[in-house]
């Protein structure tokens, strides 16, 4: 980690510093520590955002850190055939492979700082699992995964893909070049990362050097979280200890602070953080497993359709055993 960077900060547009008397940073409100646990056919993730209320994520609904996991040969791990409904899925590779299909012609590869964007819509069939040649040699493994919320006036939306290479992420620096900011989608100080949202959100990969702070103008109707992948540092004004593993929460105002501690882990040697936040949609929740509807009679109707076949089927294996979905 990282996958995308250049040798040179300094080359890069900065993002200034917030003028301290037009801007009001946020407060940390809450830090709180994912637990670990297993997904799919057994690949290891952090549950980035147990313990905290759904509405103050909203429009996020769940991040999984997937990894960070050296596999030896013959262990990499997918996820089998499975439906959603209702939101988008952001898969985002530090390190490692994936080979990603969906049901509506969406698919391919992923890995070293490639962005997967999903919206399942009205729904698909969907699957993730690492090319045969990976399986064969192991490796590393690491990224994650978000689920960003979709209104209601959109949940029945035409299923869409975007494959975001790493070179298409916008590469930003802070005020003195002291971190590299990765902005996957939405607005930063002027800047415009690739994806496409249904839902108005900014998501940046942010790494810093030892010592580096960094203070990141942020709109004042969005919700702000930082959730660091490695290393250890501060947050906020009031400079909140947090470290891998860890989520911060942030109330209201205009400006997100982070610093990174002088001294770090020889295993993590800068403090990595995805920073995210987004326009609340402020709409009813009813969420099971892999749909993500308005009402509990939406979420059994989803059942019902995936039950029916009604979300896709499922293609005949090509090219060796690689999957490919129908219209590829």
């Amino acid at each position: 980690m990282p996958a995308v960077t250049v040798d040179d900060l300094l080359t890069l547009p900065r993002v200034p510093r917030p003028e301290a008397a037009f801007s009001r940073p946020r407060a940390v409100r809450s830090i709180t520590t994912a637990p670990r646990g297993f997904e799919g056919e057994g690949f290891p993730v952090r549950r980035a955002f147990h313990g905290v209320d759904l509405a103050d994520l909203d429009p996020f609904i769940h991040l999984d850190q997937m990894g960070e996991v050296e596999y030896a040969p013959g262990e990499p791990k997918g996820t089998p055939w499975h439906p959603h409904r209702g939101f988008e899925t952001v898969t985002y590779m530090l390190d490692g492979t994936l080979r990603h299909a969906d049901t509506h012609g969406g698919g391919g590869l992923i890995s070293d700082g490639d962005t997967q964007w999903m919206t399942a819509g009205s729904g698909l069939l969907h699957i993730e699992a690492p090319p045969e040649e990976v399986v064969m040699k192991g490796g590393l493994f690491h990224g994650f995964q978000l689920w960003v919320n979709l209104p209601a006036s959109k949940k029945w939306s035409e299923p869409r893909y975007q494959d975001l290479g790493a070179r298409d992420t916008v590469l930003l620096t802070s005020h003195d070049g002291g971190a590299i900011l990765r902005l996957i989608a939405g607005d930063l100080a002027g800047h415009t990362g690739p994806g496409s949202t249904h839902t108005p959100i900014t998501l940046l990969h942010a790494t810093l050097e030892p010592d580096a702070q960094v203070s990141l103008p942020w709109r004042n109707d969005f919700n702000a979280l930082v959730y660091v992948l490695a290393g250890r540092g501060t947050v906020g004004v009031d400079r909140r200890p947090i470290e891998m593993g860890q989520l911060a929460l942030f109330g209201p105002g205009q400006t997100i602070d982070l610093a990174a501690y002088a001294s770090q882990e020889t295993r993590a040697p800068k403090m990595d953080v995805l920073v995210l936040g987004g326009l609340p949609i402020r709409e009813p929740v009813a969420w099971y497993g892999p749909f993500v509807m308005n009402t509990r009679a939406e979420l059994q109707q989803a059942f019902d359709d995936f039950q029916a076949g009604k979300l896709g089927t499922i293609p005949a294996l090509h090219q060796g055993g690689n999957v490919v979905p129908d219209g590829a």
